[in-house]
């Protein structure tokens, strides 16, 4: 079953999933019971867009590692299943943020009647001003 966000397909064969025993509090099923997901997702070996393979290596988080893995580590939940989820959502986020490209601001100029009606406005309100001061009686 392929997982997909906007215009961007995972394929499932590409993430591996790996039953590990949750760290904390739990009681006597903690240890009897692996519950907590490793997902890993290789980056280099994925069919991502290559643009979006860049990004991925580009970005400063402590979840992708040197060699250019994804490492999400997902315990929050008692179920296994809802573990898997969780990482496979967060994998998703994380994808989603590097497809991302921020639209480039172009500097632009203020028109030049723009500029005169500025420049005229605030002659107007420095007479204003002017015109405010005291009066001599002559």
């Amino acid at each position: 079953m392929p997982m997909q966000s906007p215009q961007i397909m995972l394929r499932e064969d590409e993430v591996e999933f790996i039953a590990i025993r949750a760290q904390g509090a739990g009681g006597q099923n903690v240890n009897k019971v692996s519950n907590a997901i490793h997902l890993r997702f290789a980056i280099a070996g994925s069919s991502l867009p290559e643009a979006i393979k860049e990004r991925l290596l580009q970005l400063r988080d402590q979840r992708v590692s040197a060699d250019g893995v994804v490492v999400i580590k997902a315990q929050s939940h008692r179920s296994l299943e809802r573990n898997r989820i969780d990482a496979l959502t967060r994998l998703r986020e994380l994808i989603a943020r590097a497809a991302f490209v921020p639209v480039v601001r172009r500097p632009t100029k203020p028109s030049r009647s723009a500029q005169k009606k500025r420049v005229e406005s605030k002659v107007r309100r420095g007479l204003v001003k002017v015109l405010r001061g005291r009066v001599d009686a002559q």
